[in-house]
Formats: C-alpha cells, structure tokens, sequence
C-alpha cells in the first residue's frame, strides 16, 4: 500500500482485481479521520451526509461540478429525468444540440431553439453549461462533408460556425469542448476533412476563434482514450503544451471517461491530470461511464462502481480538476447499447431510476474529499 497525504487528504493506493478491473484504486476513507480531527462543526460543514444528500449537495464544499450530459427529449417529456437532472447536478452538458448538424443543417442557418431550452432550465436550477461541441469530425451536416472546398473556403466555413455559436451563447457556457477527438490513439492526427483540407493549424484557428467569440468561457480539448498516461495522451499533452507556448488559449483538458469493466482500468489517471495541471490548464472528467458485457452480476457491479469512483477520487485530489460528468446518468437513454452490442449497463441509475452501487461510491467520494476554497487555474 502506497499512501499519499495531499492538503491533508489521506489517499491509500489500493489494488483492486474485481471481474478484470485491475486499477490502482485511490481509498479516500482515511480522509475521514482528518475531517473530524478539526472539530465537530468543521467536519459536519466539510462531510454532508452521504446517504441523505444529493450528489451537488455533497460535493459543494469541494467546489467541484458534478455534471450529467443531457437527452433534451427526454428533459421535456420524461419528468422523473427532469427532477433528478435538477436535484443530483451542478452542470449539465448537451449530447446532441450543439453540434453542428443540430445547429446548422443548412450552412448559414442556425437554430439554436433546443440548446437554449436546455441553458434556460440550466439557469433556472443553478446549474452550469458545458458547451459541447465547436468542432468534431462527426455528427457534421450533409452539405459541409459532401461539399468540395479549398482551405481558404473550409477555414472561413469554420470561423463563421464558431462565431456564430460561441457568440450566441456568449457569457451564458461555462466551459467549450473547443476541439473534440482530433487524435488516434497512436498520437497521430486523425485523418478528418479539417486535417485534409486545412491541415494542422485548425486547431490554434479553433480554439483562437472561439476566445475572441466568448472570451470567458474556458475552453477544453475533449477526448477520449487519454485518461491514463499511453501516446494518445501523450500527444494531446504536447500539442496543449506547443500551442500554450505559442499564446493560443488552450485553458483545459477534458478526459472523456469511457471505461468498461472487461478491460484494465488506467491506474495512473492521478499521475495524469497532475501532468497536465503543471501545463497550467484546467482539467476535466467531461463522459464517464463504466459499461460491462451483459448480463451483469454484482461482482461487475462492484467493478463498475471501482471505475466511476477511481475517476472521481484522482479528480478530487487535484485543484485543476474542475468538473466530474457523466455522459448521461440512466441506462434508460444510454449511447452504450446502440454502439457495443451486447453491452451496456453503464450508468449511475439503471432504465427504471434505481441507483447502481456506483452512485453511492461516488456520494462516499464526495462526502469524505477536503473542503476547498476554490478550484482551477484558468481567471
């Protein structure tokens, strides 16, 4: 056992082998002891009640946003969706209606109706909005992929795009997946319309674009694949570092989160964000989920919550991380099965709203991490 001490937050490195989870797992019970050592009064303050309080409620006193990507659909029509979105998150980021087919199915026409319904119910529950996304190489519109441009056309596509949607929601998006899943996973550049036809500077074009648009939303690259230390990761580290140095405003770093308990979980995602925190950027768990092969048992259960718990523990021990979200928090509406066949069950609460042992992993989490005064490094 390996025992780390950070602003007097205890985290034992246990290994833990459950079903194939094998994961340097960060134990944060110990941090219990700390808490109470200042006084009664301190420790009621500093650790809610994890099995009475809600996920935002337990993690104010950290300062972190718990988030949950949100199916506006099922926002309007489903109203325990609804009451749950509002009660257990402090951000909320939309899977589908900021990108761009959404918003611009026909270039030049813009229709930012369901996105603003859904930073409008934000605003009306406190909550922030995580803009996603400004620039993908999916989920693009048939005229932009089928169209036949030279790069002076397609940079000038782009930049009106960002304009106008970062512009539209100036001053109202906390945080913007800039630039999402522009690597493979050896490191290099995935081969995208925007790499082929602009070729590498879309990146400073996107992230300089979308300052001038909205210059205090803070501004992530988004990607999957990169939670540990491997060359993908490793890549998105050096280009975050070349393009800071050339003064582009590159301010966070999202790992997406994506795990699944038939694989080894990455044991060094600590070591990770404290890298990339020493770039002086935020970092971010922008879409865990902890899938498994079905059906599950309560040995995978147990795995699942491991996962969401590892990438919960490694952010709450670094100040750079900002925000902790899930892409989407019930298996009722979840990407996983349309996209792994014969997997799924990867959410916090399953398709009738009952919670998984990973939501009280995380609850446990929150309640025992240190109170702080503030969190990130971006202004």
């Amino acid at each position: 056992m390996r025992v780390r001490r950070t602003s007097g937050f205890t985290a034992a490195v246990l290994a833990v082998a459950v079903t194939g989870l094998s994961t340097a797992a960060i134990s944060i019970a110990g941090s219990q002891a700390a808490i109470a050592s200042t006084g009664p009064q301190a420790a009621a303050a500093a650790a809610p009640d994890p099995t009475t309080s809600t996920l935002r409620e337990l993690a104010r006193h950290t300062k972190l946003r718990v988030g949950t990507a949100v199916d506006t659909a099922a926002l309007q029509s489903d109203t325990t969706y609804r009451t749950i979105v509002a009660q257990q998150f402090s951000s909320v980021t939309p899977e589908n209606v900021m990108k761009w087919e959404s918003v611009e199915a026909e270039r030049g026409v813009y229709d930012f109706a369901a996105a603003d319904t859904l930073v409008d119910f934000a605003r009306a529950h406190g909550q922030k909005v995580r803009g996603h996304t400004l620039l993908w190489h999916n989920q693009l519109p048939a005229w932009l992929t089928s169209g036949t441009w030279t790069k002076a056309e397609l940079r000038s596509i782009l930049r009106a795009h960002i304009f106008a949607e970062a512009g539209h929601f100036r001053g109202r998006i906390w945080a913007w997946d800039v630039v999402n899943e522009a690597f493979n996973d050896d490191g290099t550049l995935r081969d995208t319309l925007w790499l082929r036809v602009i070729g590498p500077s879309y990146l400073a074009d996107a992230f300089k674009w979308a300052h001038q648009a909205d210059p205090k939303a803070i501004l992530f690259y988004n990607d999957y694949n990169i939670e540990g230390i491997n060359p993908k990761s490793d890549a998105v580290f050096d280009l975050v570092r070349s393009l800071r140095s050339a003064g582009v405003p590159v301010q966070g770093v999202g790992l997406q989160g994506h795990l699944g308990t038939q694989y080894d979980a990455p044991g060094d995602v600590l070591q990770n964000l404290r890298r990339f925190a020493a770039l002086g950027v935020d970092t971010a768990i922008t879409e865990a989920d902890v899938r498994s092969v079905l059906p599950v048992d309560s040995a995978e259960l147990q795995a699942q919550a491991n996962g969401y718990s590892l990438m919960m523990e490694s952010c709450l021990l670094v100040r750079s991380c900002v925000s902790y979200t899930v892409w989407g928090f019930t298996d009722k509406y979840q990407w996983v099965p349309g996209v792994f066949e014969g997997q799924g069950a990867a959410a916090l609460y399953d398709e009738n709203y009952v919670a998984r042992p990973a939501y009280d992993a995380l609850r446990r989490d929150l309640a025992l991490a240190p109170t702080l005064g503030s969190r990130g490094q971006t202004p």
